[in-house]
């Protein structure tokens, strides 16, 4: 089965995470979305499978068909690939994304995805590195680095790291926005102002 390419989105996980950092910040409530459609939490295991619909269950058998049969088709693993994200299979994702890449160039938000998923999955430095991948192939794109501060500051406890990279988001995109809605400018501002009181204390 020969299947389209969707079109390109940022498939950025929903989450609430309760954050708090070596002392750093604490309660910080933060939230990121996708740009397509909402989405529900990270699940794992049975939790995961149960939330699968029907349909979504349709079409990942279709296309796991579709590949068994046709492994070249580098559309149709993407398509799987954004199935499992989006029923919360980050490991299968990952295999279904790295296969395509394995026969076809990806664009920045396809690594910006397989970034996601590899931080779903707790591999923090590679998830940096398909993010950074995404920026060199894309200049001006601008999830891969609102993700990378996210993944800096959430799971690296590298507060300048982030605040770097959402300057360089912000020197792209002056109105950029958090994933809460939030400033982005207005957050860093906040995780500086975090910054001096620990360093007055």
């Amino acid at each position: 089965m020969t299947t389209r390419q969707p079109a390109s989105k940022n498939r950025t996980p929903i989450l609430l995470l309760i954050v708090f950092i070596g002392g750093f910040l604490a309660g910080v409530a933060f939230t990121t979305y996708k740009t397509s459609r909402m989405a529900a939490p990270p699940a794992t295991g049975e939790q995961a499978a149960q939330q699968i619909s029907q349909e979504q269950a349709e079409a990942i058998t279709q296309l796991e068909s579709a590949v068994t049969s046709q492994p070249n088709d580098y559309q149709a693993w993407i398509r799987l690939g954004h199935l499992y994200f989006d029923t919360n299979q980050p490991e299968k994702a990952i295999q279904a994304y790295t296969r395509s890449i394995a026969l076809h160039p990806p664009d920045a938000n396809l690594l910006t995805d397989l970034g996601v998923m590899y931080r779903n999955t707790g591999q923090k430095e590679k998830a940096i590195a398909s993010f950074d991948q995404a920026r060199q192939l894309d200049p001006r794109h601008e999830p891969s680095r609102l993700n990378k501060g996210i993944v800096q500051l959430f799971d690296l406890n590298d507060p300048q790291g982030a605040i770097a990279s959402w300057e360089e988001l912000l020197r792209l995109n002056p109105e950029a926005k958090m994933t809460d809605g939030s400033s982005v400018r207005q957050f860093i501002d906040g995780v500086q102002k975090e910054l001096a009181n620990q360093k007055d204390r």
